[in-house]
């Protein structure tokens, strides 16, 4: 074997090394958006079933509000719709913040349901669940940053090209590069978990010990 076809056979091996090695790594970044993501699907379906016992709480208070409270459950129902994107979803949270600020400013009206243990125990939990579910998309946010790089410069958009690795979107405002719009409830006392700890979503109930995610601890879903 001469010297040039020994060269060219080093070159071809280096070069299969290098794209496996960038194509395995686009792999775990992709896993890793999809992980990411994931988490913050998990804390949004535990903020939709809170908001769906909010209301229901509120409704024994106040259901002449009826107004308010079907635009929160209609707001519920379109942000609970399957096969949405990041951005459809991100878009479908912000008018469900809305409509519960709206449901927050009835329930001001009524000291009885503002002094309710059940309605105090729910807005704490549900303060909690917006500071974890505004952490795991600070997290996902940066994973989709970091995957988007790779696939979007030098070399190894080659590779990302060739395999068909499709981009992903981020999840915030359309056009904005801000938090979400989000309910304060004046109770801000929960620490968010750093993403590097991030292990999913924990219940704190009031005065008792943090528990791990189960489908046992979660409330049951109500419908208007």
């Amino acid at each position: 074997m001469n010297l040039a076809i020994l060269v060219v056979l080093v070159i071809l091996i280096v070069v299969a090394a290098w794209a496996m090695a960038a194509y395995n790594g686009l792999i775990g970044m992709r896993n890793r958006v999809e992980e990411a993501w994931a988490q913050i699907d998990t804390e949004l379906k535990r903020r939709h079933d809170l908001i769906g016992n909010l209301v229901e709480t509120v409704k024994g208070y106040a259901a002449h509000e009826r107004g308010t409270l079907e635009d929160v459950m209609t707001a519920r129902f379109a942000a609970m719709a399957g096969g949405q994107t990041p951005a459809q979803q991100a878009q479908n949270e912000g008018l469900l913040t809305q409509a519960l600020g709206r449901l927050i400013a009835v329930a001001e009206s009524y000291p009885d349901l503002k002094a309710s243990q059940s309605f105090l125990a729910l807005q704490q939990e549900l303060t909690a669940t917006e500071d974890r579910v505004a952490s795991a998309r600070r997290y996902y946010n940066a994973v989709v940053k970091e995957y988007t790089t790779r696939t979007q410069t030098a070399p190894t958009n080659a590779i990302a090209s060739l395999f068909g690795f499709p981009a992903k979107e981020y999840f915030e405002a359309e056009g904005e590069d801000r938090e979400p719009a989000r309910v304060d409830f004046g109770q801000r006392d929960a620490a968010i978990p750093p993403p590097s700890s991030y292990a999913g979503p924990q219940t704190t109930a009031p005065g008792g010990p943090a528990t791990g995610p189960s489908d046992g601890d979660r409330p049951d879903e109500t419908t208007a």
